[in-house]
């Protein structure tokens, strides 16, 4: 009887001892020799554009560059990234120069936003002719949404190029984002202008 309690006692002590083993430390002397880093929290790092930004250190965390990394883990920056878009349709910001045959717009590249990611226009100005079936949808935080006709697309747009912050006009105006859709001919064939607050 008392070998069979000692027995126990001793198999308790033995599982609770490993229990405490399997928590182990908080791994910091593993991370800095570049053990199994499993534990750690992971780092996003950004898509490669040709420059060093967004690249990793030795110590795994982004390299101090005054630029967020963007990625899926947007941490204290914001929203970093877009959810991809279907084949022929991207994010745009039409600029001067808009008629109701030709949209003229800059090409938009990503950047760390607040509540979304915001679209920052980059390149050269360039031209796709509107379809004659072409649809605009129009949001806004301030009013229901409204589709209209490429006449009153192209009215929007100016306006809200020549007074971003107009409310008063047409319809309220946002951030001139643009989702576009272009065909395979080159031309626009549907607008969505992206709400924001």
């Amino acid at each position: 009887m008392f070998n069979s309690r000692r027995l126990l006692a001793t198999a308790l002590v033995a599982t609770a001892t490993f229990g405490l083993a399997a928590c182990g430390p908080d791994n910091s002397s593993d991370q800095a020799k570049g053990g199994d880093s499993s534990a750690a929290a992971p780092t996003a790092t950004a898509p490669a554009t040709g420059g060093a930004s967004g690249a990793a250190s030795p110590t795994g965390k982004p390299a101090a560059t005054g630029k967020p990394s963007g990625g899926a883990d947007n941490g204290p920056e914001g929203i970093c990234t877009h959810d991809p878009l279907p084949a022929g349709q991207k994010w745009i910001v039409p600029v001067k120069g808009t008629t109701a045959t030709t949209l003229v717009y800059k090409d938009t590249k990503d950047g760390c936003g607040v509540n979304d990611v915001a679209f920052e226009p980059t390149g050269a100005d360039k031209n796709a002719p509107f379809a004659p079936t072409v649809k605009g949808h129009l949001r806004s935080v301030v009013k229901p949404p409204k589709d209209v006709t490429v006449d009153d697309l192209v009215k929007h747009i100016n306006e809200c190029i020549a007074a971003p912050h107009n409310d008063k006009g047409f319809y309220p105006c946002q951030n001139n984002d643009f989702k576009v859709a272009i065909d395979a001919s080159g031309k626009v064939t549907e607008m969505w202008e992206r709400a924001v607050s």
